[in-house]
């Protein structure tokens, strides 16, 4: 039975370091050990809770189970957020298994591993090879960050001709910045100030407009989509008047708040809110296939594998000072 090093959160909000052992390796299982993990915001949410934290990891195969058919010992792979679902369901069957009544994501699930650990046991089926362009401390923060602003591109069908707007160059934003422009679309970046102009414009961006203080944004052609990746809620009567007819708005960060929107804008334009998480398996696939075809590569912060390596990185988050993904590294 394998047994490894966790990292575990706790209600005073220390990191708390533990042990976890799981039973001998069973059907399609394989035992990773992990070589980064990457520090997504969602981690913050159970930073009180009695759990194995992380969800961006990645790793070397180390065993293998008895039905594992394509992954072998020393293999790089990574996972994310969800890590099973049932395979039988209209969902899992039309390749939307994030949508499963039964899968298993990342706080709900597995709470006794993750990928802040020195080992993890998964199913082959919800890994992933990573690709040779990509080191593991760079396709860590892709597993979850990357699958999240990426699929909100392709499964909802955004056009290489699209006007994105990208608010928000954060750890998903600086991503989404670069998966849009590689994918085509006119970047617009809006941000609270110009602090952040010329990393966005050498991200990819072809625009970028700092909206503090702003009453009316002047954008000339409205915005197709607009992918929120800031922290806070916008401010809609702002936000609205510069959406296209029929476009979309994808709320992409985590909060615990109602979202309110004011209704007549929305209805008399067309726009709708589309609500959209990590990408489903074939997704997740063709999103490494595509950061790797056209170096796309998170902006990234280093930090140990350790019990204060772990709150210092999240502290750094907390406080809005990284830039732009935290990586937590084994020593």
């Amino acid at each position: 039975m394998p047994s490894f090093t966790v990292y575990k959160g706790s209600h005073d909000g220390s990191i708390k370091k533990a042990q976890t052992t799981k039973p001998d390796l069973r059907g399609d299982d394989v035992l990773i050990r992990v070589t980064a993990s990457g520090l997504c915001g969602t981690d913050e949410h159970y930073r009180n809770v009695d759990m194995v934290l992380g969800h961006e990891g990645t790793g070397v195969v180390e065993a293998t189970g008895p039905d594992v058919k394509y992954l072998k010992k020393g293999q790089r792979v990574g996972w994310g957020y969800e890590h099973d679902s049932c395979g039988h369901c209209d969902q899992c069957l039309s390749g939307m298994e994030t949508f499963c009544p039964q899968r298993a994501i990342y706080g709900e699930a597995d709470l006794d591993q993750g990928s802040f650990a020195s080992h993890a046991v998964w199913r082959e089926a919800f890994l992933f090879q990573i690709p040779g362009e990509l080191t593991d401390k760079e396709a860590a923060p892709l597993m979850c960050g990357g699958a999240t602003v990426f699929n909100a591109l392709r499964m909802y069908n955004i056009p290489s001709t699209a006007r994105v707007g990208i608010m928000g160059v954060g750890g998903l934003g600086h991503l989404a910045i670069q998966f849009a422009s590689k994918m085509g679309c006119d970047v617009v970046v809006l941000s609270g100030t110009d602090s952040k102009k010329e990393e966005a414009m050498k991200l990819g961006a072809h625009e970028f407009i700092a909206t503090k203080g702003k009453s009316e944004l002047d954008l000339g052609r409205k915005l197709d989509a607009l992918l929120i990746t800031a922290s806070i809620q916008p401010d809609w009567k702002l936000l609205l008047p510069a959406m296209a007819p029929n476009s979309v708005i994808f709320p992409l960060t985590v909060s615990g708040n109602d979202l309110v929107v004011p209704y007549m804008p929305l209805i008399l334009n067309g726009t709708r809110i589309q609500g959209s998480i990590v990408a489903p398996r074939h997704l997740h696939r063709e999103m490494l296939q595509f950061a790797a075809q056209h170096s796309i590569k998170p902006m990234i912060q280093e930090f140990p594998m350790s019990e204060d390596g772990i709150a210092k990185a999240m502290n750094t988050l907390n406080e809005g000072k990284m830039r732009y993904r935290g990586v937590l590294v084994p020593q």
